[in-house]
């Protein structure tokens, strides 16, 4: 009697590198996620997206794309739309989602709406910001479609305006600055899985963010359980409002001193960091899931059609 033929495994193509000012991130998250997809069974293909990726993606033929992807063209609707295209599976949030969670200032606008708390800001030419303060200090000057806090300036009161480096866009945010806690919730299709509170001896920059004990991070975070929960209930209802799906991450600041009310969202990632210093994956650790059943989730969950 003949065997039966075994079946292949998925074949999951892991987008990495890239073209932003993240490239070196992705890089990272990408190669981590492939070694952790390989161990939970899938056929894995690397791919570094670059301007021939529709090619790789015809050549490679996978079942489901894993985009790990950080920054423009990559976690901006861009590669989505591609995939979309092509018809082909991929994780995190599709085209719009995507679009309105990289643009900073129609997130907040879709957080205002829902009636979550957000802090003032202004979308500005760069050359105002750099001729004078444009709102009372202290404030922050990021540019409105980066992550990985590229591009941020603290502007601290009594200091001057700022000197923005060449590769800041023309148009840039500034944002009234919140004192306190750096805090962050990860959503994992409908569930929020925990809150961090993020340590580090200076601000979260990309140094903190990236370097091996650049930062400390608390879970579950040693803050009042009303903050806990607003964190979770927050940071599920802009997953909602902005259409995201699979995993995102909310960010906040809290100003202890304030209470609930010192609790500001300061944005929502759709596609968070996957390196071994990354929060999503270390809160997925706290609910028992480990990161090769993590990624296998977002497999599991891609798609093109939602």
């Amino acid at each position: 009697m003949a065997g039966r033929a075994v079946k292949s495994p998925p074949k999951v193509a892991v987008l990495m590198g890239g073209l932003s000012a993240e490239r070196g991130v992705s890089l990272v998250s990408g190669r981590e996620c492939a070694a952790a997809l390989r161990q939970a069974g899938y056929d894995v293909a690397e791919v570094d997206a670059g301007i021939d990726l529709p090619q790789r993606l015809a050549d490679a033929k996978p079942d489901c794309v894993f985009n790990a992807l950080h920054g423009r063209w990559g976690e901006d609707g861009c590669v989505q739309g591609i995939l979309e295209w092509l018809r082909i599976p991929y994780t995190h949030s599709g085209v719009l989602a995507s679009s309105l969670a990289m643009d900073k200032a129609r997130t907040k606008d879709i957080y205002a709406a829902n009636g979550l708390p957000v802090v003032s800001s202004l979308i500005v030419p760069r050359e105002d910001v750099e001729a004078g303060h444009v709102m009372p200090a202290p404030y922050v000057v990021k540019p409105n479609n980066e992550g990985s806090s590229v591009g941020v300036y603290i502007v601290r009161e009594g200091s001057n305006a700022p000197r923005l480096a060449a590769s800041m866009p023309a148009m840039v945010m500034v944002e009234a600055y919140v004192p306190g806690r750096e805090l962050t919730t990860t959503v994992m299709g409908d569930r929020a899985l925990g809150v961090t509170d993020i340590i580090t001896s200076g601000w979260y920059d990309y140094e903190a963010k990236y370097s091996v004990g650049g930062s400390r991070h608390v879970i579950p975070a040693e803050i009042p359980v009303e903050i806990s929960e607003a964190c979770l209930d927050y940071a599920l209802r802009a997953h909602v409002a902005l259409g995201c799906r699979g995993v995102s991450r909310t960010d906040f600041r809290w100003d202890e001193a304030r209470g609930l009310a010192g609790l500001v969202l300061l944005e929502t990632n759709t596609q968070p960091g996957m390196t071994p210093t990354s929060l999503a994956p270390e809160q997925a650790a706290h609910q028992g899931i480990s990161f090769p059943d993590f990624c296998a989730w977002m497999v599991k969950d891609a798609s093109c059609d939602r």
